[in-house]
Formats: C-alpha cells, sequence, structure tokens
C-alpha cells in the first residue's frame, strides 16, 4: 500500500511540474515574444532547454520545501497530506491558467501544504512559512517594482543620446540575453519546489533518510517534466503578461527581465528562499512600464492580477483541506 502511495504521490508532483511548466512559461518568455524580440516557438524552444539546465544549479530551494515548511508523518497518513496538497496546487493553477491570470505556481504548493497539513492536524513550521514564505511574498514584488523602475531609468539616461531605431534594435537582440536568464532562473527556482515535495515522499515512505540530499533520479525527472510544460506554452497568460499590463518595448522588456533573473538568483542563491517568478516579473514589468508614464501601466488589470496573488495560498489551501477530507474517509 504504501508503495502505491509512493507513486500515486510522486505521479502527481510531476503533473504539478507539468502544469507549473504551461502556467509559468510566459514569465521568461511573455516580454521577449510580445517586442518581437523572439518568435513564440523559438522562445517557448530556449525557456524549455534552459528550465532543465536551471534545475540542476541547485537544491537550497528544494531543502527549504522538504524541511522546513511542515512536518508530516510517515505512511499512509504522511502520503494523503502530500496527495491533498498537490490536488489544491494543481486545482489552482489549472483555474488561475484558464483565466488567464498570472498567479503564483509556487504559493499554490505553500498553501496546498499548508492547507493539507492543518486538516490532518500535522505540524506547520510556521516560522519558516512567515520567513520563507509569506515575507518573500510580499518583498520580492516590491524589490522587482523598484528596480524594474530605477534599472529603467538608468538605461533612459544612458542611452538618452542614441538612435531611437538602433537602441531598439540592439535591446531586441539584448532581449534574447535576458530572456535566457530569466528561464534559467524559472529552472533554479520552481522545479526545485516540485524537488522538495518528491524528496519529502521519499523520507515519509522511508525510502530516503531526511537530510540525505536530493537524488539525481529526482532532479532528472523533475527538470523534464518542467521543461515539457513549459514547451506546451501558457499562451492564456503570455497575452496578459506581454500585452495586458503595457505595451512593451524592447528596452523596457529587457529592464523586466533582467530585474526579475536578478531577484531569483539572489533569492536562490543568497537567501535559499522560494519566490515566486510570476510576482517577480509582473512588477518588473510595472516598474519598467510606469517610467512611460504612470498611466502607460493598466493599473486595473494590475489589481485584479495583485489580487489573485493574495487568493492564491488561500484558495489552494481550502481545495487541499477538502481533498484531505475526502481521501481520508474514502480510504479510512
Amino acid at each position: 500500500m504504501e508503495t502505491l502511495s509512493l507513486v500515486v504521490v510522486i505521479g502527481a508532483a510531476l503533473f504539478f511540474t507539468y502544469t507549473n511548466g504551461f502556467h509559468d512559461s510566459a514569465n521568461a518568455i511573455a516580454t521577449s515574444i510580445s517586442t518581437r524580440a523572439l518568435t513564440p516557438r523559438v522562445a517557448v524552444g530556449m525557456a524549455a532547454c534552459l528550465n532543465l539546465a536551471g534545475a540542476f544549479l541547485g537544491q537550497e530551494v528544494a531543502e527549504t520545501v522538504s524541511e522546513g515548511l511542515i512536518d508530516a508523518p510517515t505512511g499512509d497518513e504522511g502520503m494523503i497530506i502530500l496527495f491533498a496538497a498537490l490536488v489544491g496546487a494543481i486545482v489552482w493553477n489549472l483555474v488561475s491558467w484558464y483565466l488567464g491570470l498570472p498567479s503564483s505556481s509556487s504559493h499554490a504548493l505553500f498553501g496546498g501544504l499548508v492547507g493539507a497539513a492543518l486538516a490532518g492536524t500535522s505540524t506547520v513550521y510556521w516560522d519558516g512559512v512567515l520567513t520563507k514564505v509569506i515575507l518573500p511574498m510580499f518583498l520580492s514584488p516590491v524589490i522587482g517594482l523598484i528596480v524594474g523602475y530605477l534599472l529603467m531609468v538608468a538605461i533612459l539616461w544612458t542611452f538618452r543620446r542614441a538612435n531611437p531605431h538602433r537602441a531598439q534594435r540592439g535591446f531586441r537582440m539584448a532581449q534574447t540575453v535576458s530572456a535566457a536568464g530569466m528561464a534559467l532562473g524559472h529552472g533554479l527556482q520552481d522545479a526545485q519546489k516540485t524537488m522538495g515535495v518528491v524528496v519529502m515522499a521519499l523520507v515519509i515512505a522511508d525510502v530516503e533518510e531526511e537530510g540525505g540530499g536530493i537524488p539525481v533520479w529526482v532532479k532528472i525527472t523533475c527538470a523534464g517534466v518542467l521543461s515539457l510544460g513549459t514547451y506546451v506554452g501558457g499562451w492564456r497568460i503570455m497575452r496578459t503578461l506581454g500585452r495586458r499590463i503595457i505595451e512593451l518595448d524592447p528596452p523596457r522588456g529587457f529592464a523586466a527581465e533582467t530585474t526579475a533573473a536578478s531577484v531569483l538568483y539572489a533569492a536562490s542563491y543568497i537567501f535559499h528562499a522560494p519566490v515566486s517568478t510570476t510576482h517577480v516579473i509582473t512588477a518588473a514589468i510595472m516598474g519598467s512600464g510606469a517610467t512611460r508614464r504612470l498611466s502607460a501601466v493598466r493599473w486595473q488589470v494590475a489589481k485584479n492580477i495583485v489580487l489573485g496573488w493574495f487568493i492564491t495560498m488561500p484558495a489552494a489551501a481550502g481545495v487541499a483541506a477538502v481533498s484531505y477530507v475526502l481521501v481520508h474517509f474514502a480510504f479510512a
């Protein structure tokens, strides 16, 4: 029974990773596509490859997810909690994708973990949730907004005397690099989150020891599935990020992508914090776009997106809690 439970949970984790890939592919490439720096298929192909590569650049975020948020019990009870958490995250990913809402797959997963753990009366490490999830959820978009604005101001000042057509062409080429950096950062962050859940499942099933690192097969599998999901492409959300918030030009697209990628790397390597790529890139787009004029940003669209950010964790937690009750009742 435990072996079957382990297989089911790992399967659910990989399906979540797949939805994460197509849900969040817009984060890395929507700006480059909207400014015509890259064609859509070239962009998703590049993002898929770099998502795959980024997943192997570290494991600190995975350790935070697997050890720092909840304490699931061993055996089938722990498996039910993980399965319910993943169901909550998957349902929210699919709903927000259908609505074209760039919400956070990461916070859907964290909300699912907390909701399922509370429903199963398991321990939630609230200090870890506060410092590793809640604070970064608020700080990372603020940092992305401010840095995106300041970087774009610096670009405008530096190239104030440049030929406009040559500058646009140069930044369109530079966006290839900044989009690649963003895609690499997305793989670094988001693949590790699923790795953390799979490691939790292996520890609960007594297949791996806690603190024993991430098996190579887990890295390869999670990275590959995320990459596959990214290649499918979340076109609904790309339209929201690329055009509905603001009509981006290549310099502003470059500023937004460079800002977001920098925040992702800093969060991964310095703070070991799992941050939302969606929050960071959306805020950076708003910041760089606001340099044109404040009214250039469609703040009503931005308000709806931010509202979705606040709903994500409670919504995923609620679905996870209901899923836990249903599964526990079915197999009790």
